[in-house]
């Protein structure tokens, strides 16, 4: 060592500092990885108990949020970013490096947050989590993607349209594979639509209430919050963003809820659907966690007619008896498996099953969820679903109406599974669901219907009524 280097002082150790946003957007994101948990569901404790820390203020908040949203929508071509400026496998660098890694790309390549700024806080928070070593890794590859855009980078890690259009999209719009196909074979059409469709998955949905009728009203709605009216459902209000639902009072007492306007138009299709006979027992035979049962209830009620709202879960019948308190009309709440129903045949004259799915509908949602179905996953629901409407099918009498929904366009889970049971179980036939909703555009060739997210902002809802003829 030379006689300068010995005489030159060292810099005494600065203890990193803790960011708190950063902090917990990285402590969510962790949640969602190592415990498969949704961030929907991780985020508001998180946040919860940093207010009351005294740690955040209202607009700290809005930047956690984004930053866990923004980081798990685009975290398909985030990771083929990072991949590129990396000399190793991706699945070689360890998942929290890679957390830190990829909330610093959405930093410099989704927000408005300045370059340094972006930078030396994503290499705070590496050396807070990760110890000083591997933050001068995440140092090094942040600064390489700091040399270009995102656009810049999309057109360098993407191969060509022309060469391969599936995995092109599912770079440019972080989706797998597998998830675009899937997409594109429910929505039909060419280019376009589906990247208005794969572009709208990635953008924030708004908060929409329902006033559930009898019980509350738009009016009241809207005169509690900042909103504007719902675009299809006349019991809906579509929330400006930043306002808090839950301190509004109908939401309180369970006169209102949150609910997208898409579940809205399944339960008012269903409601509205002509029947032969008596209009007195209606069914939701998975209910939780309550937003179309407490619709349906309150739409029964005004008809003097009753709900028997079933779920399997106890504790998301729990969900349900609290989203249906209150409610004017005779209604009852039981946990019971819809397969192997403890109600007798011919029992109901409506009855709904909204069947557990793969919810590639509401990816908006719950973005991460586009990361962790497999297509094989398919398989799995495929057999539930079909029983579900098959014992849906039995409970309801001849004349009466069965709808059967997901939160999944996949064709796999919609007219596929209605087709078959159809072919199986004979006495049913499909009803045109059309015209039941007047003034929702583009919902399919029928007679079920489709909701996309680009063309009616919900989510992609599918419904099918079967009316019972036999």
């Amino acid at each position: 060592m030379s006689e300068q280097a010995r005489r030159r002082p060292h810099k005494p150790y600065r203890r990193p500092q803790k960011d708190p946003v950063r902090m917990l957007a990285f402590e969510a994101l962790r949640a969602v990885d190592e415990r498969d948990a949704y961030a929907n569901l991780v985020l508001p404790p998180l946040l919860k108990k940093a207010r009351e820390g005294g740690d955040f203020d209202g607009r700290d908040a809005a930047l956690a949020t984004e930053l866990v949203y923004g980081t798990l929508r685009r975290q398909g071509t985030y990771d083929a970013i990072i991949s590129a400026c990396i000399d190793r496998p991706l699945r070689e660098v360890d998942p929290p490096v890679l957390d830190v890694l990829a909330l610093g790309a959405h930093q410099l390549l989704g927000t408005r947050i300045p370059t340094h700024a972006a930078v030396s806080a994503s290499v705070e928070l590496a050396r807070v989590v990760l110890g000083d070593g591997r933050a001068k890794f995440v140092n090094a590859v942040l600064r390489k993607i700091s040399q270009q855009d995102l656009d810049a980078w999309v057109a360098q890690v993407a191969p060509p349209y022309d060469a391969d259009p599936e995995d092109h999209l599912a770079v440019v719009h972080s989706h797998p594979r597998w998830v675009v196909s899937a997409l594109w074979d429910s929505l039909g059409g060419g280019r376009a639509g589906i990247e208005d469709l794969l572009e709208a998955d990635n953008e924030r949905p708004e908060v929409t209430l329902v006033a559930r009728p009898g019980r509350s009203t738009t009016e009241e709605l809207a005169a509690a919050t900042e909103s504007l009216p719902g675009r299809w459902s006349p019991y809906a209000v579509r929330m400006a963003e930043g306002g808090e639902p839950g301190a509004i009072e109908a939401v309180k007492e369970s006169r209102a809820g949150v609910q997208d306007e898409g579940s809205q138009l399944v339960a008012i299709a269903l409601a509205n659907a002509p029947l032969d006979g008596p209009d007195a027992r209606w069914l939701d035979g998975c209910a939780g966690p309550g937003g179309k049962a407490a619709l349906l209830a309150a739409l029964a009620s005004e008809r003097g007619a009753a709900l028997l709202a079933s779920e399997k879960q106890p504790h998301r019948a729990r969900l349900v008896e609290r989203a249906l308190a209150g409610n004017p009309g005779p209604y009852q709440v039981i946990a019971a498996d819809g397969t192997r129903p403890p109600w007798r045949p011919g029992s109901f004259d409506r009855v709904l099953m909204d069947v557990p799915c793969s919810g590639l509908g509401a990816l908006r949602r719950r973005p991460e969820a586009r990361w962790r179905r497999r297509p094989e996953d398919l398989d799995g629901f495929a057999p539930l679903q079909r029983a579900l409407l098959t014992e849906a099918l039995s409970a309801v009498r001849v004349g009466g109406v069965v709808g059967y929904a997901t939160c999944s366009p996949h064709l796999a889970e919609t007219r596929v599974v209605v087709d078959d049971v159809l072919k199986k179980v004979g006495g049913a036939e499909l009803i045109d669901a059309r015209p039941l909703l007047p003034g929702v555009p583009a919902i399919g060739d029928g007679p079920d219907i489709q909701l996309w997210p680009h063309l009616h902002g919900t989510d992609a809802m599918y419904l099918a009524l079967i009316r019972r003829t036999a």
